[in-house]
């Protein structure tokens, strides 16, 4: 199951999708548009796992797509 997460950078100005908690994929400027790509690359990549970070680095919300 592939893993992605939806996380601000430092100090949560941008907003990277990571795959597998590594490397980012891509920035995004807006919060809603990283999550919609999350979205995207896990549905594309079933089973998979996508958890949106806070400002504060804390899990706000997991989604699971299989």
């Amino acid at each position: 199951m592939r893993n992605y997460t939806v996380a601000p950078n430092k100090d949560a100005t941008a907003w990277y999708v990571k795959v597998e908690d590594v490397a980012p994929t891509q920035k995004y400027d807006k919060k809603d548009k990283a999550i919609e790509a999350g979205e995207q690359l896990a549905v594309e990549n079933k089973p998979a796992i996508l958890t949106i970070l806070t400002n504060e680095h804390e899990v706000a919300d997991e989604r699971t797509f299989s």
